[in-house]
Formats: structure tokens, C-alpha cells, sequence
């Protein structure tokens, strides 16, 4: 179902996973724009929240609409019918993400729930957005991955194992689009100060999500392809990238 608030009739962004603290964020940071937005996820009570207080603060066009990343049967009637109210989008950012619990992910039925709504929700979805801006030689996607991605660690290789793989995906979706004038961007946040992470033990350096969210929107003015926030990740990363693996497997990360 969608609904519509405003009247402007600026660029449209589609974002999904548009209920998690940063996905919000971001929309906010967008709307400040003046872009027309189109916010998706599960939850419809929770969207019509979040677009009636966007629309009252910015004023901008506001639509949503429920989307679940892991039905994948579903994703290209959603798509067509994101399309057919904004013909004019021109950018999607893909949000959307679940962390589960480690130690459950030990029986792959768990693990399987992460892989799906982590990378195999993301790259049904994106395949469907990648395909409509090729045709258009324009737009750009925002997929936002994790720092988890870069390096297998015992506390969440599982996760981290799905982040990986989409952190590939969009870096093959780049050297794909490219010569199509289509931007892809990869965003990879580390720890976030959001309902994901709380409670989490040894988190550091934690960010708000209206930092990240800000940071995000401005990454399409800058010429990165891919984007560590806040920025010191990148480094810290590189360390742990670099530690060779005899020491790295007897660390307890």
C-alpha cells in the first residue's frame, strides 16, 4: 500500500529498510534536500509515523509501502509499482540489514536467516534497481554493508560472511554500471548507536545515527566509491585486515 504527503516534484529516492535508525536518518537528510522520498519495509504503522513527521517538517513528497527483503517472489511487482508512482526516481538506498545471534547461527537454519536478509534480499532487490537506471543511464544506489564485512571474526562471521558478500556484489555492480553513468556506492558503518547494536558488549566509538545518516547523503557529492563512517574505520579495518593469521585466529574478536 502507498500513501503520499506533499506535493514537490523533485528527484525520488527509494529507501529500503526505511524503519532502522539510520535508514530514518538518512531519509531526513535527504528530505532537507528536497527530495521526494519513498520509504519501504515491514512495518506500515511505523512508516506512516515516519512519513507524516517528514512531511510535516520539510514538506517534500513522502510515499510508502510495505516490502519484505527476504520474499523475494514479491520484489519485482513492488519495484514496478515504486516506479509507476515515482517515475522519477533516481536513487535508491538499501538499508535494510539483521544482525541475529551468533551463537544460534551455529545451526545453519539461523545462519540461513542471516544470509537471506542480508545479502540474498539485497541482491534480489538491487538486480531489479540496477537494471531500470542502466536502461536509464542515470541514478544511484547506496548499499549500506558493515565493517563486519572486511574481516571474519568469531563473535559474527556469520554475519560478517553476509556483509562480505555484499560488499562484492556492489563493488561488481559498480564495474558494471559505470559506463552506464549509474553511481553505486558502498557505505560501511561501524559500531551505530542504534536497536541492533544495543546491548552489544565491547562496542567503541559508537556513532549516532544522524551523524552516519548525514554522512551518507553527502557521500553522492564526494567521488568515493566506498565510504567508512565515521571515517577512522577505514584505518582501523586496515589494521585488522593486515594482522597476519596465525596471531589473528587466537584473538578474540
Amino acid at each position: 500500500m502507498e500513501k503520499k504527503k506533499g506535493s514537490s516534484m523533485t528527484e525520488a529516492v527509494l529507501i529500503l529498510g526505511a524503519t532502522s535508525a539510520i535508514a530514518r536518518a538518512t531519509a531526513v537528510a535527504f528530505a532537507a534536500r528536497g527530495n521526494t522520498l519513498y520509504l519501504a519495509s515491514r512495518d506500515e504503522d511505523e512508516l506512516r509515523r515516519i512519513a507524516a513527521d517528514i512531511y510535516l517538517r520539510y514538506g517534500v513528497n513522502v510515499y510508502y509501502g510495505l516490502f519484505d527483503a527476504a520474499a523475494t517472489d514479491t520484489h519485482e511487482k513492488f519495484f514496478k509499482s515504486v516506479v509507476a508512482i515515482m517515475p522519477d526516481l533516481s536513487g535508491v538506498v538499501l538499508a535494510f540489514g539483521y544482525l541475529g545471534d551468533q551463537h544460534a547461527a551455529r545451526d545453519f537454519s539461523a545462519g540461513a536467516k542471516i544470509i537471506a536478509a542480508n545479502f540474498t534480499g539485497a541482491a534480489s532487490i538491487l538486480s531489479l534497481c540496477a537494471n531500470h537506471f542502466e536502461a536509464l543511464q542515470r541514478g544511484f544506489i547506496i548499499g549500506i554493508s558493515s565493517v563486519a564485512g572486511d574481516r571474519g571474526r568469531q563473535s559474527n562471521y556469520m554475519y560478517g560472511a553476509a556483509k562480505g558478500a555484499l560488499s562484492l556484489y556492489l563493488q561488481g555492480l559498480r564495474n558494471r554500471l559505470y559506463s552506464s553513468g549509474v553511481r553505486v556506492i558502498t557505505v560501511k558503518p561501524g559500531f551505530v548507536d542504534t536497536a541492533m547494536t544495543y546491548g552489544l558488549p565491547g562496542l567503541f566509538l559508537v556513532a549516532s545515527p544522524q551523524n552516519i545518516g548525514e554522512r551518507i547523503v553527502r557521500s553522492l557529492d564526494k567521488s568515493a566509491d566506498v565510504v567508512y563512517l565515521p571515517w577512522f574505520w577505514r584505518y582501523i579495518m586496515l589494521i585488522i585486515k593486515h594482522i597476519p593469521e596465525p596471531i589473528f585466529k587466537r584473538m578474540k574478536l
